[in-house]
């Protein structure tokens, strides 16, 4: 492991395994920067470089920042593949930056036998506005703002094996930005957060309970799913990583009551650009899911709460 840096600007750093890096330029602004790009999880080019950008500018809005710049990371089979499939995935890519508020500077690109595609991403957010994983308070509500399942149906959508319009529905999911929510909570007295990605649901809200030092509460039946993934799970198409995230976080999972280990599986089914988890106080919670609801984040749901208790574990209700 690399030893930790020791810089008074730093405000975020590796410690707490949170979304994005913040450096604070002045009193009043701050950089947030990640890194992230991925394989295909579907077949249309256009579409996987739309959800692999909405997957990386994900990481600034956690964080409550606005993203300002992006640069490209790309691999690709330039020997063997026709370099028009490339062009539609950037396109999909910069239609995300754009629609973001952002602006595309630039990039790199090296030959590999595999795709890969995502995005450095710059943004600013006030020093004093930073929203982290490590802030969750007992007694806090916790909201999920989109449906979970899209591991299992990318997985799927490869095999062929689910409809149009169920495969379409969890495209839009994928490519849906997640600034709308990150703008509304802003107005809120939200305390942590972070974005569902390729740790799953368990995984990530694991990495907050530690982060915070709280104990959460999830309640598996209130936790919103994308359409037909119980079926598939049924039929063993659970993705690899799936099984390493249920694995990896079972020794800090406490079941209240035996849960379906169909549920098990989708809670920790590896997201691909899936939604944000917000801790905020309980009297504020019903507010911002009716603002989420009304702007369109129509499947946001409040799905468990924080807890005092042993910190760093969940229970599944």
């Amino acid at each position: 492991m690399l030893p930790l840096e020791n810089d008074p600007n730093l405000l975020v750093g590796r410690e707490t395994s949170d979304d994005a890096g913040v450096y604070r330029l002045t009193d009043e602004m701050a950089l947030v920067q990640t890194l992230d790009f991925i394989t295909p999880v579907v077949n249309d080019p256009w579409d996987f470089g739309r959800i692999a950008a909405a997957n990386a500018l994900s990481d600034v809005f956690a964080m409550g920042g606005r993203p300002l710049t992006a640069m490209n990371v790309v691999c690709f089979p330039s020997r063997s593949m026709d370099k028009a499939i490339l062009g539609q995935i950037l396109r999909g890519g910069l239609e995300k930056v754009h629609e973001a508020g952002a602006v595309l500077i630039g990039g790199h690109s090296v030959e590999d036998s595999e795709i890969k595609y995502g995005l450095s991403v710059t943004g600013l957010v006030h020093p004093g506005r930073i929203v982290t994983n490590a802030g969750a308070r007992p007694g806090d509500t916790l909201i999920l703002t989109k449906r979970l399942g899209t591991g299992i149906l990318a997985t799927a959508i490869k095999a062929g094996l689910i409809s149009p319009a169920v495969e379409r529905e969890a495209i839009e999911s994928m490519a849906t930005l997640n600034g709308k929510t990150s703008q509304l909570m802003a107005s809120y007295s939200v305390h942590a957060c972070t974005d569902i990605t390729g740790f799953g649901l368990l995984g990530h809200a694991l990495e907050l309970a530690v982060a915070s030092k709280v104990r959460l509460i999830l309640d598996s039946a209130e936790v919103p799913l994308l359409p037909e993934t119980r079926e598939l799970v049924h039929m063993g198409l659970v993705p690899a990583g799936s099984y390493a995230n249920r694995n990896y976080c079972t020794h800090q999972i406490e079941q209240r009551k035996p849960v379906d280990p169909v549920m098990l599986d989708l809670l920790a089914d590896a997201q691909t650009s899936g939604g944000l988890l917000i801790a905020l106080p309980e009297d504020q919670a019903r507010s911002l899911l009716a603002d989420l609801r009304e702007h369109d984040v129509s499947h946001a749901a409040m799905i468990g709460r924080v807890v005092g208790g042993t910190a760093g574990t969940i229970e599944l209700a």
